[in-house]
């Protein structure tokens, strides 16, 4: 294993879109979706969608199957089992929910090669309707943090991630993600880790204007392509500072992950 972390966000970041507005759109809601999403949260309206979506008929199958349909850039998932070749730590950060993830990263073929998904819960309950439920139950208590959604402080959650990390005394953090939400946690990052904003998306514009207040290196990206390039060249450069004799076992691994992994692409049925 290496000493590195990779923490990735999901919607726009993994997939190519944002997996709520998919399903929403995918299954005809998308005049509801939009009447309910001034009067509540977008974590609520989520909810409340899956039960109207229920009450019309439509089942967690259907669900299952839009969310299969998924765009995704193909070279993300070669990129994602390169880095986890190597020995990085994978982990998922996203505003979205546990159900909606796993069922794309499970039929990607990827879901072992997360370590931990940090996401609001989402699970089919006893009438056979999926609830999405907060993060932080806001309805109890507040995070506290003001640049992040009531649902969600991903700020707090790589400070807990970096307490844990601490205790092993290990891991350098490379942080990909393209939303607002992605900015907070951006600034709990240290002077060895790197933050990997999309550019011209929301994260993006928030760094460029505030770029004092992060302490990460910044490597920005374009598309899935760019993605690869960037996060196997970080993740090459952190290993051979590590260790001398990494330099050898990185080139070893990366040669044999460069043929056998990152030329295939993938086709989402």
């Amino acid at each position: 294993m290496s000493g590195i972390v990779v923490i990735f966000d999901f919607d726009k970041t993994i997939i190519d879109i944002d997996s709520d507005n998919w399903v929403v759109d995918e299954l005809g809601a998308t005049d509801l979706f939009n009447q309910l999403l001034p009067t509540m949260p977008w974590n609520s309206v989520m909810d409340k969608m899956m039960n109207e979506l229920h009450l019309q008929g439509r089942s967690i199958e259907d669900i299952e199957n839009v969310l299969k349909r998924t765009p995704i850039h193909p070279r993300v998932v070669p990129t994602i089992k390169a880095a986890y070749a190597l020995g990085c730590d994978l982990r998922v950060l996203s505003d979205a929910n546990l159900f909606y993830i796993e069922t794309i990263l499970k039929h990607l073929g990827i879901r072992e090669c997360f370590s931990e998904i940090n996401t609001n819960p989402g699970f089919v309950d006893d009438k056979r309707k999926l609830r999405i439920l907060p993060y932080h139950d806001f309805h109890v208590f507040s995070h506290g943090c003001t640049l992040c959604p009531p649902n969600m402080c991903k700020g707090k959650i790589v400070e807990r991630i970096q307490a844990e990390l601490a205790k092993e005394g290990k891991k350098r953090i490379i942080y990909l993600g393209d939303g607002a939400g992605d900015f907070c946690p951006s600034l709990k990052l240290g002077g060895n880790d790197c933050m990997m904003p999309r550019k011209d998306f929301p994260v993006w514009d928030l760094i460029c204007k505030n770029r004092k207040l992060l302490k990460a290196e910044v490597h920005e990206w374009t598309d899935g392509e760019d993605l690869e390039r960037v996060l196997l060249q970080l993740i090459g450069k952190m290993m051979l500072m590590e260790d001398e004799n990494t330099n050898q076992m990185f080139d070893c691994k990366f040669e044999t992950i460069a043929h056998e992994v990152l030329p295939k692409p993938l086709y989402v049925p």
